[in-house]
């Protein structure tokens, strides 16, 4: 009997309902009772807190109002802990969603230094993962801070980024939103401005 060859399935985007099934709040809809969301830093949590916000942007330079990002950084001593409890003050991994008005926000510590497989040491950073409508595989960017530019200037990721403009994209401004310390990173999908994601 032949073999029967079958048709390759449709590919199909996170979009656009993505809010539905992991961003509740976000859709308008209740939370679950444990829900891994935005608050990777709850109060006790050691190290310097602060909020991280920004908005997504299509080629167009339109806001994009239902992606879906996830954080995942080390702590403020520089230790990834990839055991995730609701209870700790601190997790190493987090999710947000930008909202009607286009903005995502994340509550945490400021990362510590982090070495590569080499033994290369990394400036403080955030890895980010965005989900969106158009998007078939989720885009993998870094959020450094603009007021390590020491770290930033011999990072070895940075580096591997050929113009030093480029660069900028992945650069998060220090600000204050309500008194609190914060840092302004808006993601570029497309265009002029594009922000640089890895393949990693």
């Amino acid at each position: 009997m032949p073999v029967q060859l079958l048709p390759e399935t449709p590919s199909q985007t996170a979009g656009p309902y993505v809010h539905i099934g992991l961003a509740l709040e976000a859709a308008g809809n209740a939370p679950r009772e444990q829900e891994i969301w935005n608050e990777m830093a709850r109060p006790g949590a050691p190290g310097e807190h602060i909020l991280l916000l920004g908005h997504v942007y299509d080629g167009n330079g339109h806001l994009i109002r239902d992606a879906f990002l996830e954080c995942w950084q080390a702590n403020h001593e520089g230790v990834y802990d990839s055991a995730f409890d609701l209870e700790k003050p601190f997790n190493c991994f987090g999710r947000t969603a930008t909202t009607d008005v286009g903005e995502w926000t994340i509550k945490t510590v400021k990362p510590g230094v982090v070495k590569n497989a080499s033994g290369v040491a990394m400036a403080a950073h955030v890895n980010v993962a965005l989900f969106a409508r158009g998007i078939n595989i989720h885009l993998q960017t870094r959020l450094y801070f603009d007021d390590e530019p020491e770290a930033n200037a011999v990072d070895p990721v940075l580096n591997l980024i050929e113009q030093p403009h480029r660069r900028e994209s992945l650069i998060a401004r220090r600000c204050t939103v309500d008194g609190q310390l914060a840092y302004r990173f808006d993601i570029h999908v497309q265009g002029e401005a594009e922000t640089v994601f890895f393949d990693f």
